[in-house]
């Protein structure tokens, strides 16, 4: 049983990127994507991945975006694999022609559908707010009739599933995505909090600089970058030119230096909006740390409110008072925080998605 994953593109180290590689390991299959970024693999741990481009794509939203699918849409392995699963947002417009197959589903487009009213307010002028919901209104229409050639639907969350079933009206059942809790490790509660995601809109980095700037006795490092051609880099722009004193922003780094982060940091804090899943919780409690997020998406679905960390509003007087709160004593919640990131160990993934795949 020959398996090929088909993934968006491989820029940012993300969780994605991370699943879809392990995915990739554990099954001996292949990975077919656009963008291939060699050092990002090696950097996460995976140099012994094969992978396969279908070519490189234009640089600048939306036209990545468009020639992802494009590239994906003419593509054609169905002679050399036997089963095929599709991970990210574009990488299933290869589905009709790729059968038995199955969609990883990490969430539907959000800038097509719930968070469409965003995407288009935070374009600059009247042309590109115009040109955006072109894009929006086509794109979409396209997606709809993609994921109707998708056999299996299988979404990470709760969260999820209901998008899935309200932006495409199909069913799916949720299978959370996998964290190896077995290399993550607790040294110490030291003099920083840590924030690991992508640098993006959604992420809400800008709340986490107003949450420090309110506590000027704590300290923050982010963790992650952004992929080139991605709508982010307004957005990082504006980040970087008024960062608090006791923030420091690290960009992209290797698999070793997140685990040394974890193992040494006092908790983590998570604002995105309405997280898909967020595999970075899961990571900080196999890491015996507290975390401090909003009470939105998949964040409700990992962290137990008052046992593994805390749960609040997304707002920036709520999450201080909850770093204020858990930094008092973060190691009182050391082994809830062990006990609970088991729950989504590596095998319990693998497990329930080989029942999905014939001959695995």
């Amino acid at each position: 049983m020959k398996v090929a994953i088909f993934l968006d593109y491989i820029g940012a180290i993300g969780g994605g990127e991370r699943v879809a590689l392990m995915l990739a390991r554990a099954l001996k299959g292949d990975i077919i994507t656009t963008d291939a970024n060699q050092e990002t693999v090696e950097r996460l741990g995976y140099g012994d991945a094969r992978l396969i481009s279908l070519g490189k794509t234009v640089k600048l939203p939306p036209f990545k975006q468009i020639s992802a699918s494009l590239l994906f849409a003419t593509c054609d392995f169905s002679d050399e694999y036997d089963f095929f699963i599709f991970a990210g947002n574009w990488s299933h417009y290869a589905a009709k022609r790729h059968h038995p197959n199955l969609w990883y589903c990490y969430t539907p487009v959000r800038a097509f559908y719930d968070l469409r009213a965003s995407m288009i307010s935070r374009q600059p002028n009247a042309i590109m707010r115009f040109l955006a919901m072109q894009w929006i209104r086509t794109h979409s229409w396209f997606d709809q009739r993609s994921v109707k050639n998708l056999d299996h639907v299988v979404a990470i969350s709760a969260t999820v599933q209901r998008r899935i079933k309200d932006d495409h009206n199909r069913s799916s059942e949720v299978i959370y995505p996998p964290v190896d809790t077995s290399k993550f490790r607790c040294d110490e509660y030291g003099d920083f909090w840590l924030s690991v995601n992508r640098i993006y809109p959604e992420k809400r980095i800008d709340l986490q600089f107003e949450v420090f700037r309110e506590l000027p006795e704590e300290r923050l490092v982010i963790v992650g970058g952004y992929a080139e051609g991605d709508h982010a880099s307004r957005y990082y722009g504006k980040l970087v030119r008024d960062i608090p004193e006791n923030v420091e922003m690290r960009g992209a780094i290797s698999e070793a230096e997140l685990v040394d982060l974890y193992a040494r940091c006092r908790g983590l804090i998570c604002t995105a909006v309405d997280e898909d899943f967020g595999l970075t919780p899961v990571e900080a409690m196999a890491s015996g740390k507290p975390v401090v997020a909003v009470n939105e998406g998949g964040f409700k679905e990992t962290v137990v409110d008052g046992k593994t960390g805390m749960l609040v509003g997304a707002n920036r007087d709520e999450l201080a008072r909850a770093v204020k709160e858990i930094a008092k004593d973060p190691e009182r919640y050391k082994d809830a925080c062990i006990k609970r990131a088991k729950e989504f160990d590596t095998p319990v993934f693998l497990e329930r998605i080989r029942r999905l795949i014939p001959g695995k």
